[in-house]
């Protein structure tokens, strides 16, 4: 009837079988046609790029990205999934560089644009297959056979769509402004792609003395990049802060802000006592405005007087601020956005003596030094000349290049820019309408960013990306955007541009007729920022406004998305930002954002370091479904993750491997009897009261589960699942195997069975979303093998519907109280050093309300308890002895805690602890009339009676009775002995129902417990005959409470 299961853990293998059966019979394909004519739930992936290698936080968002669209499909939802690929950018071109063994623009403009362009469409496939065979490993089901692809001609030409629309509505434009700017790769970066790259750094900083005009003094100004001081052209005060002038006990005088003095120049004084300086005068910032200076370098001199525009004095701005420095700010206008700012202020000139490769000009003494090189050189030369104060080390976040690594500098240049600031408000309103998870990055990390929102720089000086799709004409300089192919060859009057690949070179052949002028307008040279591509992916995926129409607005705006925290500044964004400015609608209903994957010390990943897990090899050893359980389960998804074989294994054995051995002990006993459950309904009214509780929490359990993933509760919905299935196993199979082990086929057996059966299918498909592989195993095996009329795989089933007439909250909250009570008994147990084994003659159980007699006698079966009787005053076998909680008692009381403490040891246990309990404070008028202790500001212990063992908290209290009786002795060994037994029977690889031949050889002792109880352990251990004498094919040497037994078995 059922395949026989292997009982142990090692998942991998099964897996293999079920990855090759959803592939061979199209599985997801079919979940995807059953659901045709469903409600469209739309999800997008975030596209990867596929020339890197996928690393282990994949696995993390795949485990997320699978299993909500499972889910919602088992919920009877359409939803489509179209992979994805990432195939523009930055990360292609340099890995293209290193593979030609190219180094930067030139070399490869010497190389050639054309076959540069062709290595570059190669290049990202390069680990296509790695991820396709990665996802299938880790259960991620997309249509990987049809994906997006962000460099095809149509997605581009959608772009174009995109990006006229938005010059249209005058929200493109070309400025002239500071922008965050890579000299390795010779482009300006976005805000979101220079958040992505920020590194702590260790670099000296400059604090120059500029001579004042005229005067032996000198204004003291610091600045964190010595290399822009050639470029210097002002001195920035804060117009409202105070400045003095003082006379420093190295011999200078000098003017800085008042606030900072003594930071700046307290190491002067060489002794204790002596005066750093003495102030001369006190000014307002304002008193300093246009005050001149000596400019540093000659260089800088000249270029103003080139431009005929004033430079080398003092400006004021608010910007300038009083928490490091000096108070006075050096201002190079090419090189920062404030100060581009108070350049135009004050009408400063622009000298801009860095390349387009980060090098110093030849108009410096530093000609051809990258900028950071050049910093040691300036402070060497600076103090050469008595201009350098101080040049202190400093550690500060400073922002590199988020693909090649090389550090930004902030540049004055020609870009063209999003107007996303006119757009701002916008963007606040359609995020307020996101289901962000959780809500503190949409209101906190994201929601800031766009308060802060920056225009975007969205052209790249590069070479492999969608094309800027704007013509501009050299004679006039008109402008204008062309937003389709069919335009194109209109405009430029070819018939063949409407075929023409959509990339550079060939696009930037394609000329046009200057409408005003007559002028053939070109291309302009840039690309386009490759975070426009991803972003574009809700629309261009189906080549919209071109085609597809009614499709991109039935799966428009996606009802999910995940992926990263990073992404709240990347793809998050972009998508926000194209569909505010396209739709002026939010591109996603709800959003879980993940945590990153760390080793298991808490440290990020890195080759570097070592401490990098490998996907591939994870997987292989431990599995899909362990590690997709571990994301779910270890904290809440936006927590970052302590990856490490040891917690994924943990959750294999405590719930996978519990899951797996329930299945298989059904599997076992239903192939024993030859069990088929479309045989039989299931009698509700026919069930005893343990299929009754457990078929109420199954249900429960569901409805838990259905809840919590559809308001995308992960955790909550895995802590459902968990908590039924130790129930079912640790309580349900474990109170009832005897049932199944009972002869013949009785209604109980039935009940027993068809209550098992339909609590492990159920909870299968309610598992099926988060542990993909296993539940198809158990659905394979345990439903199809009988039920032939059953769909073909368990991702073709619904999600099990709630019974709401099978719950029953009283049966379940008693028997909570059921299982308190005898994790209380065990704990007393294990007090007296008393095994379960052994009866115990009699029990006293305290509690909010008393059980029925049902219950009792669970109770007892279940602690091996002859009576066990609940009773409302347990005072003569325990007292309870009380001590201030000081952390709460501390605060409230302080001044009586030495009354308090004094009082409590005084008082009579037993009575407090119900005067405590009857009016849930406890009183102590003799210390003070206001002291009123609360449950939570004690400290109780419980003292036993001699003879009883006790063991409690504030709601249940159980006692057991110590006390052994020679029967309860006897009675103790029987059940010792049969247990060896069944141990040995285990060990001997005999099957369940083999019958055997006992033999034994013991004291005089256990020779008369043989005697008196043979039936009962032939009968519990299936045996035929029980001899005297240790003879069988297994014989082993026991301790059974003190005393030596050889016992032997053999299978008859």
């Amino acid at each position: 009837m059922y395949n026989k299961v292997d009982a142990s853990l090692n998942f991998v293998e099964r897996e293999k079988q079920v990855l090759k059966f959803w592939n061979e019979n199209d599985i997801f394909q079919k979940s995807m046609d059953s659901r045709k004519e469903g409600e469209t739930y739309t999800f997008y992936d975030g596209p990867p790029t596929a020339n890197g290698k996928p690393h282990i936080g994949h696995v993390e968002t795949r485990a997320i990205k699978d299993m909500i669209p499972r889910y919602q499909t088992m919920k009877g939802k359409f939803v489509p999934r179209k992979a994805g690929w990432d195939t523009h950018g930055l990360p292609v071109e340099l890995e293209v560089e290193k593979l030609l063994g190219l180094n930067g623009k030139e070399q490869i403009e010497e190389y050639g644009m054309e076959p540069f362009i062709k290595q570059c469409k190669e290049s990202v496939w390069k680990y296509k297959g790695m991820w396709e065979d990665f996802s299938g490993t880790v259960g991620f089901w997309a249509d990987m056979d049809n994906p997006y692809i962000t460099y095809d001609d149509n997605f581009i030409e959608s772009e174009w769509w995109a990006l006229k629309t938005i010059w249209d509505k005058k929200l493109l434009y070309k400025g002239f402004k500071i922008v965050p700017y890579c000299p390795r790769c010779g482009t300006p970066l976005s805000a979101q792609e220079v958040a992505q790259g920020y590194k702590t750094v260790k670099e000296r900083s400059a604090i120059a003395r500029f001579k004042i005009k005229g005067e032996d003094a000198f204004f003291l100004a610091w600045t964190t990049t010595p290399w822009t001081l050639p470029s210097n052209l002002a001195l920035c005060v804060n117009p409202v802060e105070t400045y003095i002038r003082v006379k420093a006990a190295d011999g200078y005088t000098y003017i800085l802000a008042e606030a900072l003095a003594d930071k700046v120049l307290g190491k002067l004084a060489k002794e204790e006592g002596e005066k750093a300086y003495e102030v001369l005068e006190t000014y307002k910032g304002t008193d300093l405005e246009y005050k001149e200076y000596e400019p540093l370098f000659e260089c800088a001199g000249i270029a103003a007087e080139k431009q005929h525009k004033k430079a080398h004095f003092v400006v004021c701005d608010d910007y300038v601020t009083m928490s490091d420095g000096t108070g006075i700010v050096h201002i190079a206008p090419a090189f920062g956005e404030d100060d581009a700012k108070v350049g135009r202020k004050y009408d400063l000139p622009f000298v801009q003596f860095v390349d387009g490769k980060g090098e110093l000009t030849e108009e410096t003494p530093y000609a051809g030094q990258f900028v950071k090189d050049a910093d040691p050189n300036v402070l060497k030369d600076l103090d050469a000349k008595g201009q350098l104060f101080e040049a202190p080390k400093f550690e500060h976040e400073y922002p590199h290049c988020w693909r090649c690594d090389t550090p930004l500098i902030y540049y004055a240049r020609e870009s063209w820019f999003i107007k996303m600031t006119e757009v701002k408000d916008d963007l606040i309103k359609n995020n307020n309408t996101v289901n962000w998870i959780p809500d503190s990055i949409g209101k906190g990390r994201f929601g800031d960013w766009l308060e802060n929102v920056q225009d975007w720089g969205i052209s790249r000086n590069r070479y492999w990306g969608t094309p800027l799709n704007i013509w501009e004409c050299p004679d006039c300089g008109k402008q204008i955007s062309i937003g389709s192919r069919k335009e194109l060859a209109e405009l430029s009057g070819r018939a063949d541009a409407e075929n023409i690949e959509l990339h550079r070179p060939y696009i930037d052949e394609v000329t046009c007729t200057c409408p005003d002028c007559k002028g053939t307008m070109k291309r302009v040279p840039e690309v386009i920022d490759c975070w426009f591509d991803s972003g574009a992916m809700p629309f261009a995926q189906h080549h919209y406004p071109f085609e597809n129409k009614e499709v991109f607005e039935q799966q428009f705006p996606a009802k999910f998305i995940s992926e990263a925290v990073d992404q709240t500044r990347g793809w998050f964004y972009s998508l926000m930002a194209e569909s505010t400015l396209l739709f002026n609608k939010a591109p996603y209903e709800n959003v879980i954002v993940l945590g990153h994957v760390q080793d298991e010390n808490g440290q990020k990943m890195s080759k570097s370091k070592g401490n990098a897990v490998d996907p591939f090899d994870a997987l292989e050893k431990m599995g899909a479904d362990a590690i997709r359980w571990y994301f779910y389960t270890s904290s809440a998804p936006w927590i970052p993750k302590r990856f490490g074989e040891n917690a994924v294994m943990e959750g294999q054995r405590k719930f996978l491997g519990t899951l797996w051995n329930t299945y298989a002990f059904y599997i076992l006993y239903a192939n024993i009897d030859e069990f088929d459950p479309t045989k039989y309904e299931l009698d509700f009214s026919k069930l005893a009261v343990m299929d009754k509780w457990i078929l109420s929490r199954l249900n429960s359990a569901i409805k838990a589960v259905d809840e919590n993933l559809g308001s995308y509760k992960i955790p909550e919905a895995a802590r459902a699942l968990d908590e039924f299935v130790d129930d079912m196993s640790n309580w349900y199979v474990r109170r009832c195997r005897d049932r199944f082990w009972a002869k013949g086929m009785e209604q109980d057996k039935i009940n027993a069975y068809m209550t098992l059966y339909t609590c492990l299918k159920d909870i299968a498909l309610a598992a099926a979303p988060m542990i993909p592989f296993m539940t198809e195993e158990i659905y394979q095996n345990m439903v199809r093998s009988v039920d032939k009329t059953a769909p073909e795989s368990i991702h073709l089933c619904d999600f099990p519907v709630v019974n709401e007439q099978f719950i029953d909250k009283k049966l379940e909250e008693d028997m909570d109280e059921l299982l308190k009570i005898v994790v209380h008994g065990r704990a007393c147990r294990n007090t007296a050093n008393i095994k379960n084994r052994q009866p115990i003659g009699q029990m006293y159980i305290k509690a909010e309300h008393e059980l029925d007699e049902m219950y009792v006698s669970i109770i007892e079966d279940e602690l091996n308890v002859k009576k066990a009787t609940f009773t409302d005053d347990v005072s003569n076998f325990t007292s309870y002895s009380f001590k201030p909680q000081l952390r709460t008692v501390g605060p409230k009381y302080g001044k009586f805690l030495g009354g308090i403490q004094k009082a409590l040891s005084s008082l009579d246990g037993n009575a407090a602890y119900a005067e405590l309990k009857a009016n849930g404070v406890l009183r102590l008028p003799e210390v003070d009339e206001s002291i009123e202790l609360a449950e939570e500001d004690l400290l109780i212990s419980m003292a036993q009676t001699e003879g009883f063992v006790a063991d409690g908290d504030n709601y249940v209290t159980v006692v057991l009775d110590t006390n052994l009786t020679e029967e309860l002795l006897e009675e103790g060994f029987v059940r010792e002995i049969v247990s060896k037994i069944q141990t040995m029977r285990k060990e001997a690889d005999f099957e369940v129902m083999d019958r055997i031949t006992v033999s034994y050889e013991s004291s005089d002792k256990i020779k008369s417990v043989f005697e008196n109880n043979k039936d009962f352990i032939a009968n519990e251990v299936l045996a035929d005959a029980i001899n005297v004498g240790a003879t069988g094919s297994h014989v082993k040497e026991w301790n059974i409470n003190g005393e030596k037994v050889t016992l032997g078995v053999s299978k008859n």
